[in-house]
């Protein structure tokens, strides 16, 4: 489930099967806000489970859009995680493990059999079901998944505790010294451009989008959901703030989720989906 959260679906984990129809108002809800629902139903629920079925047949009837996942294992590798994590099995009342596992076989037969998807975990770990499941339920590849958070802040406050990469831009000439451009902030034209005009600004963006987009990927893969990166200068408003507008909008080909923030823009606080830019041959 936790990977489906991080997929942008609304989970609701072991709901008894007989709420499954009612759950309708709160799908139309997600999905206005781009958002899907996904619910975990297994024998958990004992006797509850057995609405199971009366539940899907409903949501069929009522024509409401619904796809059926189901994970499945090897015998020894359930046994195995059971051992590895010690949790007990829902139906231990007096079976051995591999009991408990032939009996829920049975109970989720026909759920296997009316699954829309059948997904074999058994030699999958987390960031692999991740990948899986974004291919085959989001319909979008992994890479493009991970949110990519630019963010810029003053060193004088405190470096971000959630930066992943953090990078110092306080050695360029500070705007804040020039009593025309000192009331504004990075978003503004003129302190953008007094930053990004000047030959070291240019280098050292350039040496990190070429550092972030060699490397990005692979964070990602690894089955990151979000990656933070930091820009900082000594106040907040001016060069950093410049600074990750731009490297952001560099980004935005690689990801559906590329962002900024701007922790101490004090005058407000800006978030923002960024445009993907155009290539720039220079």
């Amino acid at each position: 489930m936790k990977a489906l959260e991080d997929l942008d679906f609304f989970c609701i984990d072991n709901l008894p099967p007989s709420f499954l129809p009612q759950l309708t108002t709160l799908h139309d809800l997600a999905v206005d806000q781009g958002q899907r629902v996904a619910v975990a139903m297994d024998v958990r629920g004992g006797k509850l489970f057995q609405d199971l079925f009366s539940a899907l047949d409903t949501l069929q009837a009522d024509g409401t859009p619904h796809q059926i996942l189901f994970l499945d294992s090897a015998d020894d590798i359930l046994v195995r995680r059971y051992s590895e994590t010690r949790r007990r099995h829902p139906l231990h009342e007096g079976r051995t493990l591999f009991e408990q596992i032939a009996l829920e076989r049975r109970m989720l037969a026909e759920v296997r059999d009316r699954a829309d998807l059948v997904l074999d975990t058994s030699f999958m770990t987390a960031h692999d079901l991740k990948g899986r499941l974004s291919r085959m339920v989001v319909g979008r590849d992994v890479e493009r998944s991970m949110t990519i958070d630019v963010m810029s802040f003053g060193f004088k406050h405190g470096v971000p505790l959630d930066a992943d990469n953090v990078f110092d831009v306080r050695f360029l000439p500070n705007p804040y010294y020039d009593v025309v451009l000192r009331p504004q902030s990075g978003l503004d034209a003129d302190v953008a451009t007094y930053v990004l005009d000047r030959p070291e600004a240019q280098d050292f963006i350039a040496d990190v989008v070429g550092m972030l987009r060699r490397w990005i990927p692979h964070y990602a893969r690894s089955g990151r959901s979000r990656l933070t990166v930091a820009i900082g200068c000594t106040g907040g408003r001016h060069r950093s703030v410049a600074i990750a507008e731009y490297i952001a909008a560099q980004l935005g080909d690689l990801s559906d989720a590329v962002g900024t923030h701007h922790r101490d823009l004090r005058v407000t606080t800006v978030e923002r989906r960024v445009p993907v830019a155009e290539k720039d041959d220079g």
